[in-house]
């Protein structure tokens, strides 16, 4: 199994509208891509957040093919819609990570 974990930086002055459209639409728009069988939204202790707080959107799949399918037909939407609603208010990055446990 594989986690697609999208780590972000949220500016405080959008923290709280964004927490909510992640929660109502973001994720929910990623998991009807019928891509992942399941996702988590946590939140990173420990961390400076002076800027903001951080947070870790991981969503689970079952193989290579599925997360390719992902990232070529719904991640350049997806990313739009996030880069058209919160604009330079947020910092993130994306890794694959590979469950070996």
């Amino acid at each position: 199994m594989l986690i697609y974990n999208v780590t972000i930086k949220v500016s405080w002055p959008i923290h709280e509208a964004w927490l909510q459209w992640m929660k109502e639409k973001h994720i929910p728009d990623v998991m009807a891509s019928g891509c992942f069988t399941e996702s988590r939204l946590v939140k990173l202790l420990e961390v400076d957040e002076e800027d903001g707080p951080t947070y870790a959107a991981q969503y689970h799949v079952s193989d290579h093919s599925n997360y390719k399918r992902y990232i070529e037909q719904f991640a350049p939407a997806m990313r739009k819609d996030v880069t058209d609603n919160w604009g330079d208010q947020l910092v993130l990055f994306r890794s694959l990570m590979e469950v070996v446990n």
